[in-house]
């Protein structure tokens, strides 16, 4: 963990502009710095940042924070590795409290197998480039593939000599831990001492998502029919294969720009693809897509088209990963290849343009295509194809989204037409599926089995009345953060000569009916916890917060919706009033409008004592005056609340 006062340390020290400025190129533009938004196609700036608010704002796209939401955004940091990059920045030195004796010793050797994989990667690198055998094997063998210098360079490859322990020895002179040598799958123990694993291959380094080197793939160039072309990394504190995808660290801004990732099988594929230009592109390493892998894929786009080789094998492998990816709510599309080819070759005989145009025209809806490969497979035998029917029905219904009903309405329909069964008939037969996967949840969770399908469950039809009252909440979530904006950005001004702000609305004002949503709560709670403590809080002591939801909301809650033109005053001779010149205004105006929330809310408990409930005698005489009390009071305060709004 990393202490409070090191993350304030690091917090003090950012510089909002400097940070985004790195990724991106911004130009001042009054009080503020715009330029065009990283996280969306753009070509007029709409991405604006306030160094004044420590916030950014993209008005495209929506998305906002501050400097750590951005790194976490932009390079997909988790918010501790987000720390440390700043920590590295602004020169703070991190000294993490004391956590249990096995975490520690976990920590140690995940940070001694990243110095000794860094250390072989460069060993490699150097061999391949250096060394005659380097030259003469390795590098022969990836030129005759048709890598260039510079794309082998990117990727950091290399080549590990045919002696048997070259590499061993050399780590041994610099003194790495034996055992740990063994654990990062680099060396075995044989009885005359350790021997390099990966002797004669080219060695291509996994990255991780920071961009460290967690294991390698060792491809073999010899023949030899008894060792297996490929050898791994073992799983260990820092590489597990099925949270890994090669090539991300390298391709995830173009996913990000392009909206899109493309998935590979091999390491050869994702270079070579790099090579041409085509840098959205990622490998499973072989295996059947992982939860995991496909989570990472979602952290930069929902679209997902998957290249494999146009062999039986090939699309059998994709399909295994389909409901997972439909699960975790992946747009997915297929591209085959035809036979015999891969990325890797078709790339290189096609061209980089030819090769996008072929993925563009002959990517299909993976859905669709696997009931196309299925029914093809099945030809006319009856059984499989009943077997088909049902696979497809509970493919479909793994897309479980509530955004993408729509989505699954028009699978339905159209494998309906290809299968020539009925609609409604596979319709039920989804909601099958669906209703079985409930009825595992909640019996897990819940106990309570089938509730959807129980009579009186029904969604009822929204009334006028009730449309009403929607729009009612709506009206109070808004002027609840209004009060809690105004809490935030005036809280420390003076409210008349003997309180603040903040004292009127904290001990004055607020109670705990006067905000009704959770979060907002919490704000206020903190920030008079703070106040009461003499810790003058204000928005910015929330940005920065371990509690992101909280610091998220509060980001949400003062983005700046428009800023004064430099030239007003010159222009018309004439003060120009600003948010924060006119604050007793918005804190009076958004007071109002809450009184006017209470009275109302009253007059509705009033009127349900006095005309749903058959009051009689002095009981609904006393009802009528109290009501007509209420009525007078929200005359005046719509009065008040229009006369603040002419201010």
């Amino acid at each position: 963990m990393i202490p409070q006062e090191t993350i304030q340390q690091i917090v003090s020290r950012i510089d909002i502009i400097e940070i985004i400025n790195s990724f991106v190129k911004l130009r001042k533009r009054g009080t503020n710095y715009i330029g065009l938004c990283p996280f969306h196609n753009e070509k007029t700036p709409s991405f604006t940042v306030s160094p004044s608010k420590e916030i950014y704002k993209c008005f495209g796209c929506g998305r906002s924070g501050n400097a750590i939401n951005f790194l976490m955004e932009h390079e997909k940091y988790s918010y501790i590795e987000a720390l440390k990059w700043l920590a590295v920045k602004y020169n703070v030195e991190i000294e993490e409290k004391e956590t249990s004796p096995e975490y520690k010793q976990q920590q140690q050797a995940a940070d001694s197998l990243y110095i000794i994989n860094k250390f072989a990667q460069q060993f490699f690198s150097t061999t391949l480039f250096n060394s005659e055998e380097g030259i003469n094997i390795g590098l022969s063998y990836l030129k005759e593939r048709g890598f260039r210098e510079e794309i082998i360079n990117k990727f950091e490859l290399g080549y590990n000599p045919e002696a048997r322990a070259a590499f061993a020895n050399a780590a041994l002179e610099k003194q790495f831990n034996k055992e740990l040598l063994q654990k990062s799958g680099l060396v075995v123990a044989r009885e005359s001492g350790l021997q390099d694993n990966y002797r004669g291959r080219v060695i291509f380094p996994v990255h991780n998502q920071s961009g460290k080197v967690c294991g390698f793939g060792a491809r073999l160039i010899r023949k030899n029919d008894k060792a297996p072309k490929y050898i791994n990394t073992p799983e260990n504190e820092i590489y597990v294969k099925s949270k890994i995808l090669y090539g991300l660290w390298f391709a995830r801004q173009a996913i990000d720009k392009y909206d899109e990732c493309l998935l590979v099988e091999g390491y050869t594929d994702v270079v070579s693809l790099h090579q041409a230009g085509i840098e959205n592109v990622v490998a499973s390493g072989g295996t059947s897509l992982t939860p995991d892998q496909l989570r990472l894929i979602k952290k930069y786009t929902s679209n997902l088209t998957i290249l494999y080789d146009g062999d039986a094998a090939g699309v059998k492998a994709a399909l295994r990963g389909l409901d997972l990816a439909l699960e975790e709510g992946l747009n997915v599309q297929m591209a085959l290849l035809p036979n015999q080819e891969d990325p890797d070759s078709y790339v290189n005989k096609l061209g980089a343009s030819a090769f996008s145009t072929f993925i563009k025209e002959n990517k299909k809806d993976f859905i669709l295509f696997q009931l196309e490969f299925s029914l093809a497979e099945a030809g006319d035998d009856t059984n499989k194809k009943a077997q088909i029917v049902n696979r497809i029905a509970e493919s479909i219904s793994k897309i479980n989204k509530a955004e993408d009903f729509t989505k699954q309405q028009d699978y339905i329909q159209k494998t309906a037409e290809i299968l020539k069964v009925d609609e409604a008939g596979l319709h039920n037969l989804v909601n099958k599926f669906i209703r079985e996967k409930f009825s595992k949840e909640e019996k897990k969770l819940f106990q309570q089995e089938n509730f959807s399908q129980q009579p009186g469950n029904q969604i009822p039809e929204t009334t006028s009345e009730e449309q009403e009252s929607l729009e009612l909440i709506k009206d109070e979530i808004y002027h609840e953060r209004s009060l809690v904006r105004c809490l935030l950005e005036y809280g420390l001004n003076e409210w008349d000569s003997e309180k603040k702000v903040a004292d009127y609305l904290l001990h004055d004002f607020i109670d705990d009916e006067t905000v009704e949503d959770p979060m907002l709560k919490k704000i206020i709670n903190t920030y008079k916890t703070w106040y009461d403590e003499k810790l003058e809080p204000t928005a910015k002591s929330f940005l920065y917060m371990d509690d992101l939801e909280m610091s998220n909301a509060v980001v949400h809650l003062i983005e700046f919706p428009y800023e004064v033109s430099d030239g007003w005053e010159q222009k018309y001779e004439m003060a120009v009033p600003t948010r924060e010149g006119n604050y007793k205004t918005d804190v009076v105006s958004t007071m109002r409008y809450l009184e006017l929330k209470r009275i109302k809310k009253l007059i509705r408990l009033n009127e349900e004592e006095l005309f749903i409930k058959n009051h009689f005698g002095e009981k609904q005489i006393l009802l009528m005056q109290t009501h007509n009390h209420l009525k007078e009071m929200e005359m005046q305060l719509t009065r008040e609340i229009g006369m603040v709004i002419m201010k």
